[in-house]
């Protein structure tokens, strides 16, 4: 079980597919709480053979689990518009 798993607990083997934006993947993988789902996503890309992860969570629930991935993947390409190549802490990448 990697870590993500255990911090968030969820399974990895729920996830979609990933969500290529702009040269980053985006995993949403929405965390089921109190029959809802939370908005949940991972943004991943590779710079210089290393593959660099940002977690976006946020308060939002929603009623059905196609709802939450669809505004969990919404939300992180805006976190990538916003943030571009800062999100792993370079400017220009």
């Amino acid at each position: 079980m990697s870590l993500f798993s255990k911090l968030f607990g969820v399974s990895e083997k729920s996830e979609l597919e990933p969500v290529s934006y702009k040269g980053f993947e985006i995993f949403p993988n929405p965390m089921p709480e109190g029959g809802k789902y939370r908005l949940l996503a991972r943004i991943e890309k590779i710079i210089d053979g290393d593959r660099k992860t940002h977690t976006v969570i946020r308060a939002d629930v929603f009623e059905s689990r196609d709802q939450a991935e669809s505004f969990s993947i919404a939300k992180a390409k805006l976190v990538i518009d916003e943030q571009g190549g800062r999100l792993f802490g370079s400017e220009n990448r």
